[in-house]
């Protein structure tokens, strides 16, 4: 049980201290917009927090007094949470209607702190063990405590959720709508997080052990965190993944649709405009080179093809159409190529129709296409 609890917590610390560390390296062009300063103090405050946490679990006293520590962490979570839907404002309002509402939200972080701090000294929290404070009490000074605490981070939560969907669809930078909808999904995350914590403190304060359960609080922190860290930072990272995830795509798609134009490529050799190589530098280009070769490769066979013919029994049995029009075009295929290369072509078997006919225009949609017939020669054997 031990041994989650810390694995969640360091990939909650991890995930936070590096999105810190990316938001840090635009310091340089964007430290003069005030977003972005208010950006990178809500990550300064949500690692205070977890480097907090990581002291509290390693020693009940810090700078010399009890539970400190505990009392840092959490006030620094109510300021992280205060920052975060100001964060969220910020994205989603004009600058006048934000700085009027960061207001409220100041104002209402300082009072709950105030009242934290407070509800801590009268408990005597400083002289209080510190499993009084992370699995919960029978004292009900300290549950009182405890209680305010998640109601802090729960009602952010709650605001935040509501708000990002309204906000996603105002958004008026498109870049800002996937950050939102991961806020969202964060939001949600860190609420469980917070029922799961109620249910193990007042469980505790009743005498009922709840076994391995407790470990939920740890795990909805633990991915919260981390996908709440993906939101403040996705701006940064979310462009060049974009194009890693394109780039992986069309390599993907280049290597797919290799056995069908190596079968054209046999047949007609003086489709390729340059010789062929191993090489994907210029991915872009070579794609659609390939496509384009594929469809000047397909000429010098449409007299072979016999469009009377079936394709081969049992070969796409339960696929939907469109596996069944790959297959049955990739049989056609290699019965075109066999008659080509024997010169037994018959006079009936002259296609005047293209490439089954697909939409040229859409790119993308014609990669795929060619990629499942060439799925299907790859099932059908080797066609040369």
């Amino acid at each position: 049980m031990n041994t989650t609890r810390t694995l969640c917590f360091v990939i909650a610390a991890l995930s936070s201290h590096g999105a810190l560390v990316c938001r840090l390296g635009q310091v340089r062009r964007s430290w003069r917009e005030n977003a972005y300063r208010t950006l990178v103090i809500t990550l300064l405050l949500q690692c205070l927090t977890l480097t907090m946490g990581a002291v509290a679990m390693v020693n009940e006293r810090f700078l010399g007094v009890g539970n400190l520590a505990t009392l840092v962490m959490h006030v620094s979570a109510v300021a992280f949470c205060v920052s975060a839907q100001i964060i969220l404002l910020r994205w989603a309002n004009t600058a006048e209607e934000a700085v009027r509402r960061t207001g409220y939200w100041l104002i209402t972080g300082i009072a709950l702190n105030a009242l934290l701090i407070a509800l801590f000294l009268i408990a005597d929290g400083i002289g209080r063990p510190a499993s009084d404070f992370s699995s919960g009490s029978g004292q009900p000074l300290v549950l009182i405590y405890l209680l305010v605490f998640i109601v802090s981070q729960a009602v952010p939560c709650v605001t935040i959720f509501r708000q990002c969907g309204p906000y996603t669809r105002m958004a008026e930078k498109a870049e800002l709508r996937p950050a939102l909808r991961l806020l969202s999904v964060a939001a949600v995350i860190l609420f469980f997080y917070c029922l799961a914590r109620t249910v193990g403190i007042v469980t505790a304060a009743c005498g009922i052990d709840l076994g391995g359960w407790k470990l939920a609080a740890n795990v909805f922190s633990a991915v919260g965190i981390a996908t709440l860290s993906l939101s403040l930072t996705i701006s940064s990272w979310g462009t060049p993944a974009g194009q890693l995830l394109g780039w992986a795509h069309s390599y993907g798609s280049y290597q797919a649709l290799y056995p069908l134009w190596r079968d054209l490529y046999g047949s007609s050799p003086d489709m390729v405009l340059e010789p062929p190589g191993v090489s994907v530098a210029d991915l872009d280009y070579r794609l659609h080179r390939r496509v384009i070769e594929i469809r000047d490769g397909w000429p010098d066979l449409r007299p072979c093809i016999d469009r009377t013919a079936s394709g081969p029994a049992g070969a796409n049995r339960g696929a939907g159409d469109d596996s069944r029009q790959a297959f049955a075009e990739a049989a056609q295929i290699r019965r075109a190529l066999h008659a080509k290369h024997t010169c037994i072509i018959s006079d009936d078997n002259k296609d005047p129709d293209g490439f089954e006919d697909r939409d040229t225009d859409n790119f993308m949609a014609e990669v795929d296409w060619f990629a499942k017939v060439a799925s299907a020669c790859r099932k059908l054997g080797n066609t040369r």
